[in-house]
């Protein structure tokens, strides 16, 4: 089973579907915003922005999984990328569960001031939403109810890959 991860983390296919994945992500959110008129908060945007971390870590990783300097910088882009976005959107859930004047997350997103995405790419970056304002539910979950779960996936399976790669195997040496 752990040469079969090492294998796997190896070619280039389980890359391409990791930023595929992530890409569908980033689509869909483009479509909420502007096809459906949902307007993201600040929280949607970090959200977004650590999907784009898991596609870089996808788009790293498919350049040359072979390499271990390269599939070690995916792995732990991917696993940073994942971590943060399960923390934001746990953050967020609260925002939604737990409204209240005291539990309220920034109307302005809060980017350095060398890297000003709202105001670069504002259709992609600019917060304009409610963070506690509950607009879109599938199953009785709300969009980042449905985000933990895909970030907890994410996690759970780099910590898999990860684990997998640091036991020595006869695979990929």
């Amino acid at each position: 089973m752990v040469e079969y991860l090492r294998a796997l983390a190896a070619q280039r296919l389980p890359w391409v579907l990791l930023a595929g994945s992530a890409l569908f992500l980033d689509v869909c959110a483009l479509f909420f915003q502007h096809g459906l008129g949902l307007h993201p908060c600040v929280m949607c945007i970090y959200e977004r922005i650590a999907t784009l971390g898991v596609l870089a870590a996808g788009l790293l990783g498919m350049t040359d999984p072979k390499r271990p300097w390269v599939r070690w910088s995916a792995i732990l882009l991917w696993g940073y990328s994942a971590f943060t976005g399960l923390q934001l959107a746990l953050r967020h859930v609260d925002y939604q569960l737990n409204p209240s004047p005291f539990n309220v997350c920034s109307p302005y997103a809060d980017f350095p001031s060398w890297l000003p995405l709202d105001q670069w790419i504002p259709w992609l970056f600019m917060p304009d939403g409610d963070c506690s304002e509950i607009t879109w539910q599938f199953l009785g979950f709300s969009m980042p109810q449905w985000l933990v779960a895909i970030f907890a996936a994410y996690l759970l399976v780099c910590v898999i890959v990860a684990v997998g790669n640091l036991v020595k195997g006869r695979c990929c040496q």
